[in-house]
């Protein structure tokens, strides 16, 4: 690379540069900064990336960037992910480095890739273990194009950069350019602010924990004086509350973070005071207060971000707040819009955005006024009259907060701006007014209508998602009216297994969207194995929600039986609704609509299945009357049973013959739908998957215009069609792990928190797949392996100590564990639940399929479990868990026809072959019934087991010792037998009792009690269970992993460090100690280990009221003791030890307040406390 060269690309004297040169076929890489904003500190150049330490000009920040161009051949790439791994450890300075990979992170990002592949996996590994995180791409999906005819597509070319790079840079937004000279196009990294207009107010949670906050609303709201009806009262009232609570905030609360900066920086000022010499009394008491007003400050900071970020799932109180804060900017940069494209026009200006996505949704929500036929001819299911009468009795107190409790206090708000953690803290000051507007409601049946003010938030479907049609559009009502359409959506769901058919999954009691699936798997399975073609229509209900014709609706619901009162309530809720849209957070344009339903609106998704009903009553309508024919479900030389259709929400899946007449009469039903309903079906974005050997399929998708499929395909989120055990039916799972993690930020989250996290992973993410079908080992070691690395840092580039195994990590609490599930032995608790549920069920849908196809055994608890391969089909697989399953299971003798007298356990605790062996051998019937074994009389009935030949004298004996057993039970006419849980007092089944029961305990006693119910916040409970199990990185155990360093105790500086003579024998932690006994005003002899010594921690000789702060103590010692530690060692900074003491006591009382329930409990008042029983 020359000058000359450079100077063709930019002219100017500022301008400087570093190449590195091409090697063969391989481009070489060229960095170019301006000196007037840059300062060129350090240059290192590598095999396949050049970097450089840059001090901005302007600020000082100093940072670093690395260009990049990967290594294609697959054998260099462990060499380039290496060459990263040594600049990562060059410098510490925050990093961004960009350029061409040539790799890939994810299937999407290679056109007609299907799998994840190895080389995927490492690429993402390689940046989570070096800290790195990649924006989403405007621009497009892919950067290179290339191939015969540009076929191949791919995404290579990326910026990644660490959290504290983007810390600095904020509001960072990352596009592809248009292509011009090269196959790659350019990518531009661009920082700037993300600019919008006047926010809306937003009610702030923190605030309910400001100390006399209730009164002091209470004082405001009964002040208001405002005549009219109680919803107009609640609307005008909530108005003046908000400019109070404004002028409240600004003048008492102010700026949250800067008070927490403030009082930080003035206990420092008295911390140098103190190295300088001793405090005064009265000093003492200034620090002590700034200690207190920082924890406050950092608390309620910490609260308003956690509701900002919207991540629900981590408690307040742990730490976490630079973690809300990241994941809060994060969630703004997705939903940032810049650009829209609108019906291929592209629109950038903030004013011609704005009114171009107003105009659009404003036409969306208007109903054409075209003319629509009615629905006479379809046969829905009817409400009986005392069930449609039910709906419409006055509202109770009662119901009303059962309501309100189980709303989430978190969720964004509507237009007035107050959150349901607002209504549920101040319920006692607004419930008289609230009851009076479901009064007047009930009676009424009308509110006033700026309690049904909306605000449309635009949430990307996709990431870069740049056309309107991209975006879904989500309803933020008001928070009364959310109150308001709970109670009626709780009432609604109670009745909707009465109107709704077994071929919709969604919103009806005892119906889960698993069972769609497994009922696509067992069609699709027998279908294939009976060797006949077919085709999966997979359909796409265009805007569904938006487009719901409210004359439909309101046919529909008359037709099934609703009343006249329930119906106008109805209508009142989706007609009074008027929106604005939230654009970058600010409000934009005001309009009302004519048609559809609001997603967000309680009331939505069970409206929405009465307009699905439609739909498949019409598809029953066709099947029966022979327009198209479903797939054949039933084992051989039985009559099976006919799936045609199976329809969650607006998720539709329809099953029928390659013929194209059939395809013809259903095109003429989708359209007919359109027409009653307003609901299109998008043909454009429907796919005909085949199934065996087909007709040609472009032919057959010409007559509807769809795609044209393939199995394996999707439905609802899980594999259809896969083969049995397939690994790579699992990639999506591993995908979104892998993704989910990367949004996570490891780094700003406490060890508590990253626990509670890894938890909450497995409820949302593997959960799902594990409830249908058996991971795979690999698979499942593939989950485990991410989670070691999240909860304890390091991978494969990184090398950090896992402190402790991961069989330990997955036991129980109680057993020394933390709790977090092993997958195999969750996925098979899992996959019980199925069993129970066959046991238990009779009418559903599923269950009917199953056992068509199957057939029945042991008295029709459990199917049959099939002897032919195993095809795509799920419940073979789940059928194999039966025999474990039911020997944690009994039953209970009802009429004794569906259980086995000999051989099923239903007398106790063993099945009465085990008990008495010699009797079975004898009996006459070795498989009988109960019901068989018992003798009507006139008397009721006795037991009457029969036997092959005469007793000896010695076997009668043993038939007095089972006649006895069975005296107590007798036979009940009339009434079922049951299967119960073992395991559980009241017989049923649950996932959690089952994973115990399988879960093998650690036979070792741990102080459960102490660590994890001691009312200290989790990251300090994960700290006492370290320590517990001695894998604390003190420094002979670090000295153990090969580091060659002198061992001296930090604290004392007389004895080498280890757990045991840190936490409990230094002299520093003997002064804490024999301080915490004084507290309490007892004797007490310390054990030789941490563990032993939380063991024998029993505080009822302390009394009941003291009990929790005693529980409390030592894991607030040895946390204050450890935090002093890790002072010392890192920041070479000493407490003395008053304040070693003093900080130690502020702590326990801090967390004192927690059980004490007095956030003002000074620490005098706490002494006194603890100094009376």
């Amino acid at each position: 690379m020359s000058q000359q060269m450079v100077n063709s690309v930019g002219i100017g004297r500022f301008l400087n540069w570093a190449s590195v040169d091409a090697r063969g076929a391989a481009g070489g890489l060229l960095l170019l900064w301006d000196n007037r904003v840059l300062e060129n500190l350090e240059v290192e150049r590598g095999g396949y990336s050049i970097s450089i330490r840059f001090r901005n000009c302007v600020d000082g920040f100093t940072w670093t960037f690395s260009g990049v161009y990967g290594p294609v051949i697959s054998s260099e790439k462990e060499d380039f992910w290496e060459e990263l791994s040594a600049i990562r450890g060059l410098w510490e300075d925050p990093w961004c480095l960009g350029g061409d990979f040539n790799a890939v992170r994810l299937p999407e990002e290679r056109r007609n890739s299907l799998r994840l592949t190895t080389e995927m996996r490492r690429f993402s590994e390689v940046i989570g273990e070096l800290g790195l995180k990649e924006l989403p791409l405007a621009g497009g999906p892919y950067t290179w194009i290339g191939g015969l005819n540009s076929q191949a597509a791919s995404k290579l070319d990326r910026f990644l950069f660490s959290d504290q790079w983007e810390d600095h840079f904020s509001a960072i937004t990352q596009a592809a350019l248009p292509r011009l000279i090269s196959d790659h196009n350019p990518i531009v990294l661009q920082a700037g602010g993300f600019s919008s207009g006047k926010s809306p107010f937003r009610f702030e949670n923190m605030w309910l924990k400001i100390d006399g906050f209730q009164d002091l609303v209470r004082s405001w709201w009964n002040g208001y004086s405002v005549d009219g009806s109680s919803s107009h009262c609640i609307a005008e009232k909530l108005k003046a509350l908000k400019k109070d609570l404004k002028n409240w905030n600004k003048e008492v609360i102010g700026n949250v973070s800067l008070n927490r900066a403030e009082a930080f920086s003035r206990l420092q000022r008295w911390e140098s005071r103190e190295n300088d010499g001793p405090l005064t009394a009265s000093e003492v008491e200034a620090k002590n207060q700034a200690l207190e007003d920082y924890k406050k400050w950092a608390l309620l900071e910490e609260t308003s971000w956690r509701q900002k970020s919207r991540e629900i799932w981590l408690k307040e109180g742990d730490k976490n707040t630079k973690y809300f804060h990241k994941m809060a900017n994060a969630r703004a940069r997705k939903n940032f819009m810049s650009k829209i494209r609108i019906n291929e026009v592209t629109l950038s200006s903030s004013d011609d955005l704005k009114e171009g996505v107003c105009r659009a949704y404003k036409s969306l929500l208007s109903e054409p006024g075209d003319w629509r036929p009615n629905i006479n001819g379809l046969n829905f299911k009817e409400l009986g009259e005392g069930l449609a009468s039910s709906l419409e009795v006055e509202f109770s107190e009662e119901e009303i907060y059962a309501a309100l409790s189980s709303c989430c206090g978190d969720k964004a708000p509507g237009p007035d701006g107050f959150t349901m953690a607002f209504w549920l803290f101040c319920w006692d000051v607004v419930k008289s007014e609230i009851l009076e507007l479901f009064r007047e409601f009930h009676l009424h049946g009308t509110f006033q209508r700026s309690l049904n003010s909306t605000f449309l938030l635009l949430i990307p479907k996709k990431e870069g998602a740049e056309d309107l049609r991209e975006f879904r559009p989500i309803s933020l009502v008001g928070s009364v009216y959310k109150l308001l359409a709970k109670v009626l959506a709780n009432r609604l769901k109670s009745v909707m297994g009465e109107v709704i058919s077994d071929s919709q999954q969604a919103f009806v009691h005892g119906r889960q969207i698993l069972d769609a699936v497994l009922i696509a798997n067992e069609a699709l399975d027998s279908r294939l194995k009976d060797n006949v073609s077919g085709l999966l229509l997979k359909l796409d209900i265009e805007k569904a929600f938006d487009h719901v014709n409210w004359n439909f609706l309101i046919d529909v619901m008359s037709r099934m039986g609703f009343g006249h009162k329930w119906i106008n309530w109805m209508k009142w809720c989706w007609s009074t609704a008027s929106f604005s849209i939230l654009i970058n957070g600010c409000p934009t344009g005001f309009f009302r609509s004519s048609r559809g339903l609001r997603q967000g609106d309680p009331l939505s998704p069970y409206l929405f299945l009465f307009a699905m009903e439609a739909l498949s009553q019409l598809l029953s309508r066709a099947r029966n009357e022979g327009f198209f024919f479903g797939f054949k479900v039933g084992g051989r030389g039985r009559e099976g049973l006919i799936v045609s259709h199976l329809l969650f929400a607006d998720d539709t899946l329809i099953f029928c013959d390659a013929d194209a007449v059939q395809l013809q009469y259903l095109s003429w039903t989708f359209m007919w739908f359109e027409a009653i309903s307003g609901l299109k079906v998008n043909l454009s974005k429907s796919e005909a998957i085949p199934v065996g050997e087909c007709p040609p399929m472009e032919s057959l998708v010409s007559i509807l215009g769809c795609k044209i499929g393939c199995l394996p395909t999707s439905y609802l989120g899980l594999p259809l069609g896969a083969p049995y055990k397939s690994t790579s039916a699992w990639d999506a799972v591993e995908e979104r792990f892998r993704k989910r993690l990367s949004l996570w930020k490891r780094q700003y989250l406490s060890k508590g928190g990253r626990l509670t996290l890894l938890k909450s992973t497995l409820s949302s993410l593997p959960t799902y797949f594990l409830s249908l079908f058996v991971i795979p080992k690999r698979v499942c070691a593939r989950l485990e392996k991410i989670q070691r690395d999240f909860l304890w840092g390091g991978g494969a580039l990184e090398n950090k100590p896992h402190l402790v195994c991961w069989k330990v990590i997955c036991a129980a609490k109680k057993d020394g564990g933390l709790g977090i599930r092993n997958l195999a032995i969750f996925n098979k608790a899992l996959l019980g639940k199925w069993l129970w549920r066959f046991a238990n069920e009779n009418d559903s849908l599923w269950k009917q399929i199953i056992s068509s196809k199957y057939d029945l055994q042991d008295g029709g608890w459990c199917s049959k479990g099939g002897r032919d391969r195993y095809g795509v089909g799920v419940w073979k697989a789940i059928r194999n868990g039966w025999e474990d399953f039911r020997s944690h299971s009994r039953f209970l003798i009802g009429d004794g026809t569906r259980v086995k007298f000999w051989k099923d356990l239903w007398c106790e605790n063993q099945s009465l072959e085990e008990a008495f062996p010699i009797l079975f051998n004898l009996s006459v019937n070795k498989e009988g019934l109960v019901a068989e074994a018992w003798e009507e009389d006139g008397a009721g009935g006795s037991w009457g087991p029969r036997f092959n030949r005469h007793l000896n004298d010695w076997e009668v004996g043993e038939v007095e010792n089972l006649l006895s057993k069975l005296h107590p039970l007798a036979i009940r006419r009339g009434v079922d037998d049951s299967l119960r849980w073992k395991a559980n007092k009241n017989g049923t089944f649950s996932v959690k009792c089952f994973y115990s029961s399988l879960s093998m305990g650690i036979n070792h006693p741990f102080p459960v009690s102490t660590i994890w119910k001691s009312w200290a916040p989790t990251r300090a409970s994960f700290f006492g269970w370290e320590a517990a199990w001695n894998r604390l990185l003190t420094t002979d155990r670090i000295k153990r992993f090969g580091w060659n360093i002198p061992n001296r105790c930090f604290l004392c500086k007389n004895e080498e460090e280890s757990i045991d003579h840190l936490l409990l024998f230094c002299e520093k932690a003997r002064m804490l100690w024999y301080l915490t006994f004084s507290l309490f005003g007892v004797q007490w002899v310390m054990h030789s280990s941490v563990k032993r010594n939380l063991l024998g921690w029993y505080g009822s000789f302390v009394g009941k009221k003291r009990e929790k702060a005693w529980k409390t103590a030592p894991l607030c010692l040895m946390w204050t003791i450890w935090k002093e530690r890790n002072r010392r060692a890192f920041d070479d900074v000493e407490r003395n030890d008053q304040d070693i003491k003093s900080i130690f006591l502020y702590t326990f009382v801090n967390w004192a307040r927690v059980y004490i329930k007095d956030h003002t409990l000074s620490l005098f008042d706490f002494v006194n406390w603890l100094a009376t029983k």
